[in-house]
């Protein structure tokens, strides 16, 4: 692919956002300012990846030229070094390529992670606190930071919900794949005949709205002090600390209880509703794009099962591209790894074939 093109296109862009960038009306419009902030840094990034990439291009044909040397210790130390640079090539080349398709400006954000328990009971109360923690080790695989935002815990240890709040760098771009509904397969601890029950959990996955994305105006809010619930934990008390937050026009509910005062509890509370609220109107968008992407990452319908773990079998198949792992344990552990590369690699096809259609 003849990316050259491509590049003068966005280093044409980049000096358009700096010139509006030396404006000094140019922080006046808070939203456009933000948009133009995160798509000026993803510009700088891909070109810095550009350059790069034409650089370990360039030290390939020089190990090639050089393995070819008639001096033995030259020749063989190129050709040594060839592997990694030719596996570095391809990792930058696909990065450069997926940077080049048009992108929703929502993978640069933070995101929390919402996760349900749904069909099964104990047993998928259980797997939402495996699920939960296997996504707290992915975060600190990746070097992002993790946090508890809210939950609401279970009789036998796990969660019937919990919310993460996760930043870094581009959070959403590698966690959006998450969002939907998890099925697990295995004999619970408390099945004396040792039959495989079927258990569901659901997760979604939001991108951090900010305050500029969403404005919430206080005649549209409904918020209550509430008593704390749930067994217990070292945040939740009895007293009324807890906060729930109504969105009037659009019905949605937030309740927030984890933190150690009422105002934590309501800034927390906020954080959601607005995250909640800017999912709903990224789907809205969304709505025009292909069947295919749609299926994959775009259609933000929780009710469809994208992934089932069959722990007798040790095998985690991912449903939108027929991919099956037989990594339990790693995944499980957090090594989702291989599970997000391959579904990136399928919407970038998918979206190149949608580029070259358009």
């Amino acid at each position: 692919m003849d990316y050259g093109t491509l590049i003068e296109k966005r280093q044409a862009r980049l000096t358009e956002i700096e010139e509006m960038m030396a404006d000094p009306g140019f922080f006046n419009d808070q939203k456009n300012s933000a948009s133009s902030m995160r798509e000026h840094r993803g510009l700088k990034k891909l070109l810095a990846m550009w350059e790069e990439y034409q650089q370990v291009q360039n030290d390939i044909e020089g190990n090639e030229e050089l393995a070819k040397s008639d001096d033995e210790e030259f020749a063989a130390m190129a050709e040594e070094e060839l592997p990694e640079l030719r596996k570095r090539y391809e990792k930058l080349a696909q990065e450069v390529q997926y940077a080049l398709l048009p992108r929703d400006e929502a993978e640069d954000r933070d995101a929390l992670v919402e996760i349900r328990a749904g069909a099964g009971g104990d047993e998928a109360s259980l797997f939402a606190g495996e699920l939960m923690k296997a996504y707290q080790r992915y975060t600190e695989l990746r070097g992002w930071k993790c946090e508890h935002l809210e939950s609401s815990p279970s009789d036998v240890g796990g969660f019937k919900e919990v919310i993460l709040k996760v930043t870094g760098e581009e959070v959403f771009r590698y966690l959006k794949y998450e969002s939907g509904v998890h099925r697990v397969q295995r004999v619970p601890a408390t099945e004396t005949q040792g039959r495989i029950h079927t258990s569901t959990v659901t997760v979604a996955v939001m991108p951090e709205a900010e305050e500029v994305d969403i404005q919430l105006r206080p005649e549209d809010l409904h918020i209550q002090a509430t008593r704390s619930g749930g067994p217990g934990g070292q945040h939740v008390n009895t007293t009324d600390s807890a906060v729930q937050v109504t969105h009037l026009p659009s019905g949605i509910q937030v309740k927030s209880q984890d933190g150690r005062s009422q105002t934590q509890n309501k800034e927390k509370a906020l954080q959601i509703l607005r995250a909640k609220l800017f999912e709903a109107a990224q789907r809205e968008a969304q709505e025009s794009h292909s069947a295919q992407r749609k299926a994959l990452v775009g259609s933000g319908d929780r009710s469809e099962k994208i992934r089932t773990y069959n722990f007798p079998q040790s095998r985690v198949t991912d449903h939108r591209i027929n991919y099956t792992s037989h990594n339990m344990e790693g995944i499980m552990g957090g090594d989702i790894f291989e599970l997000t590369e391959n579904l990136q690699k399928f919407e970038m096809e998918q979206r190149l074939a949608e580029e070259e259609m358009g």
